[in-house]
């Protein structure tokens, strides 16, 4: 970025600062150690003028921001602002019974997608294991039903790029019928399981499953939309996470554990075709 657009941002910020103080120009100068005629140098934009090391320090320290932020260097305001906006609670649902998801991944389109879902990948739901996990609301199962169709048309468009990663014990939980899955019987077990290789090969390389061993790496149930925004579950609510760095930190961990999978894209079909399923009791 040259001298004038830097220039130009500081200006930007500096007149946003001022109105957001709502400050005097004259009390606005004294309060980073200027007079007023030097503030009207600063914001008057006829020369490219950029303000001294110390007057850039002042007003970091007084209105709570980064100086890369003044400068136009970064679009995070500072670490005030930063630990403010870290986290945002989002519920799970809205008024209308649509899913913040939903919204997420329109935004994000174009993005890579990096996905590690809380159960079963939601996209790859039969309509017996959505039936089982709503038990015996109508209402639950047309929501679930309605998140996995709009899911997998996501993931079906041609600019989808969606690597997933979760631990091989869910699915051998899920074939061996225990846990959360007790009850559900070997049929519909079966079924869900084909269905998820078939899907995995319809969607591959668009769509990528890499699975990881839990007894020896973690990753919380969470979305990353490319470097926008993570998602992380928490049950009827998500944490929404904006700061750029953390969101970094989230797509390295992801990363991480693909590094560290048991079983790569081009294989998860098969594998999960070699899943024996556990009889009925």
């Amino acid at each position: 970025m040259g001298k004038r657009q830097t220039a130009a941002l500081f200006r930007t910020r500096l007149a946003h600062l001022h109105a957001q103080s709502g400050l005097t120009q004259t009390a606005f100068a004294q309060a980073i150690g200027i007079d007023r005629s030097a503030l009207s140098q600063l914001t008057s934009g006829q020369n490219p003028r950029l303000p001294r090391a110390e007057t850039l320090l002042a007003l970091a320290l007084r209105f709570q921001v980064s100086t890369d932020w003044l400068l136009g260097l970064t679009e995070d305001r500072g670490v005030l602002s930063q630990a403010l906006n870290v986290v945002e609670t989002e519920q799970a649902l809205d008024e209308q019974n649509r899913t913040a998801m939903e919204r997420w991944h329109h935004e994000a389109t174009g993005h890579k997608v990096r996905y590690v879902p809380a159960h079963l990948p939601d996209l790859m739901r039969t309509p017996a294991v959505i039936a089982f996990q709503a038990q015996s609301s109508a209402q639950e199962r047309r929501r679930l039903q309605r998140q996995t169709d709009t899911r997998l048309h996501f993931s079906r468009m041609p600019e989808s790029d969606i690597e997933m990663c979760m631990p091989l014990q869910t699915l051998e939980l899920f074939a061996a019928g225990l846990g959360p899955w007790a009850g559900l019987c070997a049929a519909d077990r079966a079924e869900q399981l084909a269905h998820i290789a078939a899907t995995l090969d319809e969607l591959y390389p668009a769509f990528r499953m890499y699975l990881f061993d839990a007894r020896k790496h973690f990753a919380p149930p969470m979305t990353v939309f490319g470097y926008l925004h993570a998602a992380i579950y928490a049950g009827e609510i998500y944490l929404l996470v904006r700061s750029k760095h953390l969101v970094h930190d989230l797509a390295r961990v992801f990363d991480s554990q693909i590094r560290n999978a048991e079983v790569h894209a081009h294989t998860a079909a098969q594998w999960v075709r070699d899943l024996p399923v556990a009889p009925d009791p």
